[in-house]
């Protein structure tokens, strides 16, 4: 269509060009032809440009992400066919999935992107206003929550943390059953990454057919980095001597600990919004540092480490380390352009749980 359109414009302007050089009266008849002969000549080589660079851009596909390891998954699989893919994350400034708010530019990209991603958790709300104003009718979603179906694991609340406080008019009324919360950070699994990947390798293909085998090809060979990482992973947890991580922080690692038989115990559940704990969480978790003789106390990304000093300062031997691990929800653009992968941040969290589980 952007082709068609563009060849129509190329023959108004010719049309237009050749109307005004015949309109030109006697006197410098010479003078205006000359003229008007080469504003023809650039109104044509305007039109052909126009018309190449839509017929360009009409054989590209526009894929928007929400969120970082999308998009990094994404890069991945398109592969060196990235030359005709436009590839968008919307959340590129550090802004938690939590607390983004679209703008109207945002909008107007999924709507009429041919291929979009998100999570598909209660931080994605917006999506389905955002869905209804989609003008290309065969758009290629993807919910990553829908992909893993089953694998998707409901909130929890541990011994010791602070559950969220319900906001008025949030409580159930008597015999309404209280919805489910699910934990979205399902992308922090290698498991879980490498399902995405073969869902997202489909969907591509179902856009941009003529490449579809590349696209297959290019998910298996990141898939088998993402098993190797992941054997990588199994094998620190199984040699670990401790296999309990304490975090003084929000806990998105659910997927993780899952994934290695991991035990845990923190302040928040992933998705709260809390900055504050309360005394008795504090003096929970100090006491679990010492029951456990833990060396360590862990963080997510950004944080203050306000909790984890307090928690450490309030122990027997108040000489554990804070360490950090990277729950990808700060990644920016900036950081893409220096470098960093998704597999990048999961090696670097591996190297961080081995001293973490010492």
């Amino acid at each position: 269509m952007k082709k068609k359109l563009a060849l129509l414009m190329a023959a108004i302007l010719t049309v237009c060009a050749f109307t005004a050089c015949g309109n030109t009266g006697s006197t410098g008849a010479a003078e205006a032809e000359s003229t008007g002969t080469l504003e023809r000549l650039d109104s044509e080589a305007a039109a052909t440009e126009t018309a190449e660079k839509e017929a360009s851009n009409d054989d590209n596909i526009s894929i928007v992400t929400t969120i970082f390891p999308e998009y990094d998954w994404v890069k991945n699989i398109v592969g060196d066919a990235s030359d005709k893919a436009e590839i968008t994350m919307l959340l590129d400034n550090g802004v938690d999935l939590h607390s983004y708010q679209p703008t109207a530019e945002d909008i107007m990209k999924v709507a009429s992107c041919d291929m979009f991603i998100y999570v598909g958790g209660e931080s994605d709300e917006w999506v389905d206003d955002a869905l209804k104003e989609a003008v290309n009718k065969d758009m290629v979603v993807i919910n990553l929550l829908d992909v893993l179906g089953s694998n998707v694991k409901e909130e929890e609340v541990v011994e010791g943390m602070e559950a969220e406080e319900e906001e008025e008019g949030e409580e159930a009324e008597e015999g309404e059953e209280e919805e489910v919360e699910y934990d979205e950070h399902v992308w922090l699994s290698l498991t879980n990454a490498s399902r995405i990947c073969d869902a997202i390798a489909d969907g591509l293909g179902k856009v941009d057919p003529d490449n579809a085998a590349t696209y297959a090809e290019n998910a298996n060979a990141y898939k088998q980095k993402l098993n190797t990482l992941d054997g990588e992973y199994k094998s620190a947890t199984s040699a670990a001597a401790n296999k309990t991580l304490l975090f003084g922080d929000r806990f998105p690692f659910r997927y993780l600990v899952d994934d290695y038989g991991l035990d845990y115990y923190a302040a928040f559940v992933g998705c709260s919004a809390e900055t504050e704990a309360s005394f008795e969480t504090v003096a929970f978790l100090s006491g679990k540092v010492d029951e456990l003789g833990l060396k360590n106390i862990m963080t997510i990304e950004g944080a203050d480490k306000k909790i984890a000093e307090t928690i450490k300062n309030n122990n027997k031997t108040k000489d554990q380390n804070i360490l950090t691990l990277d729950s990808m929800q700060s990644t920016t653009s900036k950081d893409v352009e220096s470098g960093t992968t998704y597999l990048s941040v999961m090696q670097a969290n591996l190297d961080v749980l081995k001293e973490a589980l010492q």
